[in-house]
């Protein structure tokens, strides 16, 4: 396998974070090589990879540096490039949680790339946290790393050390004080969770440099003055204070997106159309996903700001339903209006989105006087294309309004995996 690391941070006593880097796909099949070049994810052609990112970091370039700026470096560095794989990195996430779930009853799911899970009751948290990579590197063929702590703060501490210090075997405790000390002590401020630049900087200002400087700063008031009451709880969870418990039950999203930069600039409304519907369609699906409704539906267009020979522009313009609604047509029918009201002839336009908000409970929500709500037909219609993409595939059933395909106007993936455990169509083949 590549030497990609996956962070694992387990909290004994309430919290486990597990953490593992899906965005490189190629990481993950088919690839037996030990790797020592660094990987690249081309999400719109940014530089995402942690080792891609220390390597090009050496050679005096940043995180986020567009592909082109760096592709002659990668050439003659040999470096392994990859675009983006959305459906094979959620395929993963999922099996992943699966595991996990298997290994301990509570679990509370961060995001596509982390979960806090409960141990309490385990004695031997070092062997038990052993135990969990070995069975992710068994199962899914992931390396990972696990860090021990009693709040999910000290559980990023120890991940901290895990992913950057390879005597530790993946594996890294913080349960003593004494080693807690050790690490906030060689962690920059900035790498604190939830922490970044931004604030690392007004911390710096004062004085602050490492982890274990803002843990011991006295002055609470200070803190809550310059990074809000969240930075103080920061605070408190590097104390061993635990401010942020396990949530079990995933919260539901305020605003769901969906965007993409094209992989060459589009002048025709026909394409922009459907673009705009596609990712109408997308947002509908994932709001029904979640038993959700939205008063609001949002659509913006860009031009390429690299651009220093086409004209720039930049807009956007939303929507309001009277009755909220969780109904694709609608949703598209809307967007498709809001495309009308900022579209210009001429403009050369390089990433569109959709965005759904205000969003309501589908069972709970005012209902308007002047708008019919969702039929029951309406409804079952939804649920029935919902159930045949689930089972068929992704966009095996979608409105026409999104067109027969994106090739248009779909993003720039030449250097894409191939889906093996989400596509039939691409699965590996023995000669």
């Amino acid at each position: 396998m590549p030497r990609l690391v996956r962070k694992l941070c387990v909290s004994y006593n309430s919290e486990m974070e597990f953490l593992f880097l899906g965005e490189v796909s190629c990481g993950l099949f088919g690839i037996t090589e030990d790797y020592q070049e660094a990987y690249l994810s081309l999400d719109q052609h940014l530089v995402k990879n942690r080792e891609s990112t220390y390597f090009l970091r050496a050679m005096g370039n940043s995180m986020g540096a567009p592909y082109f700026q760096i592709r002659e470096l990668c050439e003659k560095q040999k470096v392994a490039v990859f675009s983006s794989n959305f459906s094979l990195y959620t395929n993963i996430s999922a099996r992943i949680t699966t595991t996990l779930r298997r290994l301990a009853p509570k679990i509370e799911v961060y995001s596509v790339d982390e979960a806090f899970l409960d141990l309490s009751g385990i004695s031997d948290l070092e062997n038990f946290a052993r135990m969990i990579k070995k069975t992710i590197q068994e199962h899914i063929g992931l390396p990972v790393c696990v860090g021990i702590g009693p709040t999910k703060g000290l559980c990023k501490a120890a991940c901290f050390l895990a992913k950057h210090d390879p005597t530790q075997g993946g594996v890294v405790s913080l349960q003593e004080q004494a080693m807690q000390d050790q690490v906030l002590g060689m962690m920059p401020v900035e790498k604190i969770w939830g922490i970044a630049k931004g604030r690392g900087m007004k911390l710096w200002s004062i004085g602050i440099k490492s982890a274990k400087d803002f843990r011991d700063y006295q002055n609470d008031q200070h803190i809550q003055t310059i990074l809000t009451k969240v930075g103080r709880q920061i605070q408190d969870e590097l104390r061993g204070i635990i401010c942020f418990p396990l949530q079990e039950r995933t919260e539901k999203k305020k605003e769901i997106m969906s965007s993409r930069t094209f992989g060459r600039g589009v002048f025709d409304k026909r394409v922009l159309m459907e673009s705009i519907a596609t990712h109408a369609f997308e947002v509908a699906q994932e709001l029904r996903g979640q038993e959700s409704v939205c008063s609001a539906v949002a659509i913006f267009l860009r031009s390429n700001p690299f651009s220093e020979s086409s004209e720039q522009c930049a807009r956007s313009v939303w929507w309001r339903f009277q009755t909220p609604t969780n109904n694709t047509f609608k949703i598209i029918k809307a967007a498709l209006r809001c495309l009308e009201m900022i579209y210009i002839y001429g403009i050369e336009y390089q990433k569109s989105g959709v965005s759904v908000f205000h969003l309501q409970d589908g069972d709970e929500h005012t209902l308007g006087l002047f708008e019919d709500c969702d039929s029951p037909r309406e409804r079952t219609l939804m649920n029935t294309m919902d159930r045949i993409n689930l089972r068929e595939g992704d966009r095996m059933l979608v409105s026409m309004s999104c067109g027969v395909d994106n090739r248009e106007w779909r993003m720039k993936r030449n250097f894409k995996s191939p889906r093996y455990t989400t596509s039939w169509d691409e699965l590996p083949k023995c000669l």
